[in-house]
């Protein structure tokens, strides 16, 4: 398989285990897992035409680990970015002193207005590395990249919890804890 076929059904995945499950004709259950086999067949039912092993292969590859297998491997869900409800069931965690987000530059204004949302989301998502920050406010547009004070957050008494593949959350960044990182 290669790069692009990864990336396609990555998407996909993404759409139907953090958006649209209704989309495969599958159903999440409350921590947002499904059984493999049902995945599969949904994708299937939709001519996607995937198996096991390559589903297994998108997982183990996927550079930002957006999903997860369960321990005996019969069952799968991403790791966070749901609109849909689920509740992932990630303990409190202690943040590091300074946390990142990477946003188009269109948004900083209202960002520095609001602070950070989480939208149609779960939670507020950030990063400890400005690489992967980066990446993901280049998404839609020039990217700028922010630093969340995020010790002194957790002090004032937010709450944070980290994903497996490193995704930091936290419902809501008021604007007062944000700054523009000085060496973009």
């Amino acid at each position: 398989m290669n790069e692009k076929q990864k990336k396609k059904i990555s998407k996909f995945l993404s759409l139907v285990l953090r958006h649209k499950p209704e989309e495969i004709g599958i159903e999440l259950d409350d921590q947002g897992w499904v059984s493999v086999s049902e995945l599969l067949d949904g994708l299937n039912r939709n001519k996607m035409n995937i198996t096991i092993e390559m589903l297994q292969e998108v997982v183990v590859s996927n550079d930002k680990q957006r999903f997860v297998f369960s321990d005996d491997e019969s069952q799968i869900r991403a790791n966070q970015g749901h609109s849909v409800s689920v509740e992932l069931g990630y303990e409190e965690a202690i943040p590091p002193q300074i946390l990142r987000h990477g946003t188009p530059e269109k948004f900083v204004s209202s960002i520095m207005a609001d602070g950070l949302l989480k939208m149609q989301r779960h939670h507020v998502h950030l990063h400890v590395d400005i690489e992967t920050s980066i990446a993901v406010g280049a998404r839609r547009g020039k990217p700028v990249l922010l630093e969340i004070r995020s010790e002194e957050m957790h002090r004032d008494g937010f709450r944070f919890y980290v994903t497996p593949n490193n995704v930091w959350l936290t419902d809501h960044v008021p604007a007062k804890y944000i700054q523009i990182a000085k060496d973009q």
